[in-house]
């Protein structure tokens, strides 16, 4: 039997990411939120999650800072991160994408989109060298 995958949510909108939470746990992900950078930062010293999903616009340090961070850790640097936002400029995302995002997908987020933009990440993270 494999165990449970764990997945991280990091969006300053509480009503997102606990809705984010629902849907992983629906898509068989044990997973938990923090409600903005600076508890995901303090969340990550000591934990190790097998997906994040980072939101791009939150107060204080952004889903681009912050995705640089998670990088920048050895241990989390192979991680996937999915970015998530309601903001879809190109700029934005090719942003995202340089600071080390292995998807994007748009809000609202809706189960089928998040199972496939999940499935994406974890490829890109896969083909991503060390």
């Amino acid at each position: 039997m494999t165990q449970p995958r764990y997945a991280f949510v990091i969006d300053d909108n509480r009503m997102i990411a606990n809705s984010l939470v629902n849907m992983l746990q629906l898509l068989g992900y044990e997973a938990s939120a923090a409600y903005g950078s600076l508890p995901a930062m303090q969340i990550l010293s000591y934990s190790v999650p097998d997906l994040i999903l980072l939101d791009i616009h939150m107060q204080g340090v952004n889903g681009v800072e912050m995705c640089r961070f998670i990088r920048r850790d050895e241990r989390l640097a192979r991680i996937p991160v999915l970015a998530i936002s309601s903001d879809t400029q190109p700029e934005l995302i090719a942003s995202m994408r340089s600071a080390g995002a292995n998807a994007f997908l748009s809000k609202p987020i809706e189960l089928d989109g998040l199972e496939a933009a999940i499935a994406a990440a974890q490829r890109d993270a896969s083909l991503t060298p060390p």
